[in-house]
C-alpha cells in the first residue's frame, strides 16, 4: 500500500479535505490518503515540499509564490480557496491601546521567515506607511508560540485568520486591533513535481473529489454547525466565515492572481524577480486562465 501525504493548516478552511481523505476513496488502487496537520503553517509546508516529506500541500498563495521562485519543486495543481484571507491584526489582550499606529515600532511575531504571517506584516507597513526596513520579528512557531509570546504584554502585532483566532480574541488573551485581507486567493493547492510524476492523474482526481466535496457540504444545512464542532469556533462566526468564503470548484488558476501577487511582493522587496506564471503550475493537472 502506497501512501499519499496531503498537508495543511488544522483550520476550518480544509474542512473539505479531512472529509475526503476520510472516506480512502483510493484503497481499491492501493493508495492509502494521509491527512497531517501543520500548525506552523505555510513556510513549514513549503519546506516539507523541498524536503519531500508531503506529496501535497495546501498553502498560501503568497508563501508558495515567493518559495517558488526560490526553488520550491512544487506546482500548483489548482486553488482550494478563491476567496482571500482575511487576517486579523491582534496585540496582547492586556494592551490598553487599540490604535494600529500605536504600534509602528512594535516586533510582528511570525511562525517562520517566509510564512504568510512573515508577508503579511510587509503589506500591512505598506498600508499604513511604516517604514519596511526597520520591521522587526520575532519567530514563535504557531498560534501556541503567539499565545505564550503575548503573556508579558509587551507591544507586539500578530497576524493571524481572523476566525481561527476568534475563541483567543473572546478570552481576551488576544486583542483584534484590526483586518487586513490579501490581495490575492488565499489558498492553492502544490504538488510535489516528484508526487505528480508517481501518482499521475490520481492528484487530480483527488482535487476533483475535494471540489465537489465543497460543492455538496454548501448544500447542507448542518455545515455551520459541523464545522463549529470540529474547529471549535462559535457557530455564528463560522456562519459570517462561510459568506465570505469561496472554495475552487474548478481546476483554474488565473494567470491576473499570480501576476498581481508577483508585483506586490516584487514591490516589496521580498523577491527579486518575477517568473512566468507558466512556471508555476503543473500542466497536466491545472489550467492556466486568463480570466
Amino acid at each position: 500500500m502506497e501512501k499519499l501525504i496531503i498537508t495543511g493548516v488544522p483550520e476550518h478552511f480544509n474542512f473539505p479535505w479531512v472529509n475526503v481523505v476520510a472516506t480512502q476513496p483510493f484503497l481499491n488502487r492501493g493508495i492509502e490518503l494521509v491527512w497531517q496537520n501543520e500548525p506552523k503553517g505555510s513556510g513549514a509546508m513549503n519546506k516539507a515540499l523541498r524536503e519531500e516529506k508531503t506529496d501535497i500541500a495546501i498553502v498560501l498563495t503568497e508563501s508558495y509564490i515567493k518559495d517558488k521562485i526560490e526553488g520550491n519543486p512544487g506546482l500548483m495543481v489548482g486553488m482550494h480557496v478563491r476567496s482571500p484571507l482575511i487576517w486579523g491584526i491582534h496585540a496582547p489582550g492586556s494592551s490598553e491601546r487599540s490604535e494600529i499606529a500605536a504600534f509602528a515600532e512594535a516586533p510582528f511575531l511570525v511562525s517562520r521567515m517566509g510564512s504568510g504571517s512573515h508577508l503579511m506584516a510587509f503589506i500591512l507597513a505598506k498600508r499604513e506607511g511604516w517604514d519596511i526596513d526597520r520591521l522587526k520579528f520575532e519567530i514563535i512557531g504557531d498560534l501556541n508560540g503567539a499565545i505564550e509570546s503575548m503573556k508579558d504584554g509587551k507591544a507586539k502585532l500578530f497576524l493571524w485568520e481572523k476566525f481561527t483566532t476568534k475563541p483567543l480574541v473572546d478570552r481576551g488573551l488576544f486583542k483584534r486591533i484590526g483586518e487586513i485581507p490579501t490581495p490575492w486567493p488565499c489558498f492553492a493547492i502544490v504538488a510535489h513535481e516528484n508526487s505528480i510524476k508517481k501518482f499521475g492523474k490520481v492528484i487530480g482526481e483527488l482535487r476533483d473529489l475535494v471540489y465537489q466535496k465543497s460543492i455538496d457540504l454548501r448544500r447542507e444545512k448542518t455545515l455551520a454547525q459541523q464545522i463549529s464542532a470540529v474547529y471549535g469556533i462559535q457557530m455564528d462566526d463560522i456562519k459570517t466565515w462561510l459568506q465570505h468564503t469561496e472554495w475552487a470548484k474548478d481546476n483554474h488558476i488565473r494567470k491576473p492572481d499570480i501576476e498581481i501577487t508577483q508585483k506586490i511582493l516584487l514591490e516589496l522587496g521580498l523577491i527579486d524577480q518575477k517568473i512566468n506564471a507558466e512556471k508555476f503550475i503543473a500542466p497536466s493537472l491545472a489550467a492556466l486562465v486568463d480570466s
